[in-house]
């Protein structure tokens, strides 16, 4: 079937494939926790598999993002989404360390060949920043669906249950994928090189991946002791599931919010906020020895970095006409979410939970550096045809 990314039937694959590819912006508190319950897993280790997983995203984004003016994003979204689920399916029927790790990596890989052909889509758009408003609502929505229901599955069926779930995501992204990804109509002129024209990028570019990259790091380093947080401390199992699901309906408020303050807000004041705010959430929850001193900042994590990249997204879309870096927006994110898990891992259990906001303060200190340095360019996005 024939559909464009003006149109809801090219765009709603788009959102359920945004889903399926930034599962780990929402799973990281509950995929964690349940390697470290359920598996027997350490903290690096249990980390470890989850900065495999988006290892293999970066690297496959790094190499398809290149090729994504030379390809089929159908076929290829279709494809690694459905060899993802492959990879998850086969994860429920091993518990070894080394078993989990091989197929964590191969699932990484093909999600983020299929989420770089899905972010390339989404940044041809005539309205990038709204149409990523979009697909991040309805992230927001699979947030609630994933963390009210996965928590109970893991509980009645053990920890392969995750995995499951995951295949499930996975396989529904390439069905929608393989009957409705929409057709790109390249941005660039006919006869530019964008080869050449991606070489010469501007820096200001470089700078707000790198931006985001830093943003993402700091994002996946807390998101995944968030679960293991609540519950060392003795919260209790039914009150920390209840604060995922709650921020799961709090995620469902940034992207529109974005969609509306698009024209109304300075993207160089929400890039400058975004990174404060991310600290001051890891330090509020770090330190704080009382339930709602944990829940009240916990709620707002995750929508903090989605209300920035969303902001992000359509800054960089106007800067880089081709598409390119926005076809390796896994890459931009999941280089810093990779180091994430692994590296909260080896300091919680070296140091223990304060040691993240320290890290935190250092880190967002960086990006906001980098995001002084991303300037967009004062031209207004075409208009969308009116639906």
């Amino acid at each position: 079937m024939a559909t464009s990314t003006e149109s809801w039937g090219g765009r709603v694959p788009l959102m359920i494939a945004h889903c399926a590819g930034m599962v780990d912006l929402v799973a990281l508190p509950v995929w964690v926790g349940a390697l470290i319950e359920r598996y027997g897993f350490d903290e690096p280790h249990a980390g470890g598999l989850a900065t495999l997983f988006l290892v293999g995203a970066v690297i496959s984004s790094l190499f398809f993002a290149r090729l994504f003016n030379r390809l089929n994003g159908r076929v290829a979204a279709t494809i690694g989404y459905a060899l993802s689920a492959i990879a998850f399916a086969a994860a429920t029927q091993t518990a070894s360390w080394g078993g989990l790790a091989a197929l964590h990596f191969v699932a990484g890989a093909s999600a983020g060949c299929a989420l770089s052909f899905t972010h390339g889509a989404i940044a041809h758009a005539s309205n990038p920043h709204r149409l990523f408003a979009i697909v991040g609502l309805a992230l927001g929505v699979f947030a609630i669906l994933f963390l009210g229901a996965t928590p109970n599955l893991i509980n009645a069926f053990g920890g392969p249950a995750l995995f499951a779930v995951f295949a499930v995501v996975m396989a529904v992204a390439a069905i929608a994928s393989a009957i409705a990804f929409p057709t790109i109509t390249a941005r660039s002129a006919a006869g530019e090189d964008i080869v050449e024209e991606v070489a010469h990028l501007k820096p200001a570019v470089w700078f707000g991946i790198a931006g985001i990259s830093c943003m993402a790091l700091t994002q996946a380093m807390m998101f995944s002791f968030l679960q293991h947080i609540g519950v060392d401390r003795g919260f209790g199992a039914e009150a920390v599931t209840g604060v995922l699901i709650a921020l799961g309906f709090v995620n469902l408020i940034p992207a529109p919010l974005a969609a509306y303050l698009e024209t109304r807000v300075s993207p160089r004041l929400v890039l400058a906020i975004g990174p404060i705010l991310q600290a001051l959430i890891v330090i509020a929850i770090t330190t704080s020895s009382s339930f709602f001193g944990y829940a009240i900042p916990a709620l707002f994590f995750a929508a903090v970095m989605i209300f920035t990249h969303t902001f992000a997204f359509g800054v960089l879309a106007r800067l880089d006409p081709t598409a390119r870096a926005l076809a390796g927006t896994p890459a931009m994110l999941m280089v810093g979410a990779a180091i994430g898990p692994i590296l909260g891992g080896v300091m919680v259990s070296s140091f223990g939970y304060g040691s993240l906001a320290v890290a935190a303060l250092v880190i967002n200190a960086f990006a906001l550096l980098l995001f002084t340095r991303l300037h967009a360019p004062a031209r207004p996005l075409a208009a969308a045809p009116a639906r």
